[in-house]
């Protein structure tokens, strides 16, 4: 075999192997391989939880004005401002000028309040 027809083999038994390996990731990974990998999750969600106050409640807009710290996993300063919640039943758990722990997240371009909790 020359030369030239070692470099064409070489080519195309790269461009099959590439053409291999993006088919499996398009096909994703089996995780269920995986057991012996240490993976590690973290159990504490308070991470995600921001400090408040309840400044006003709006139970028939389904609206929580809130003064709040940080919130750091929307890289937002603390400010008031007023958060729809994800269910209206959450209302019933706080009351003007209540402490609070909340978490807040950005659902099709709006901040949602999807849990809250009395500070301790």
């Amino acid at each position: 075999m020359n030369i030239i027809q070692s470099l064409v083999v070489s080519a195309a038994l790269t461009a099959a192997s590439l053409t291999s390996v993006s088919v499996f990731a398009q096909a994703g990974m089996d995780h269920s391989k995986m057991g012996g990998m240490k993976m590690e999750v973290s159990q504490d969600l308070s991470k995600d939880m921001t400090d408040g106050e309840v400044r006003k409640i709006d139970k028939e807009t389904g609206k929580l004005t809130i003064k709040h710290g940080d919130i750091k996993n929307l890289d937002m300063p603390g400010m008031t401002m007023v958060f729809q919640v994800k269910d209206k039943a959450m209302l019933d758990k706080v009351k003007t000028g209540d402490k609070i722990k909340f978490k807040v997240v950005l659902k099709d371009g709006k901040m949602l309040v999807t849990d809250i909790q009395a500070a301790k």
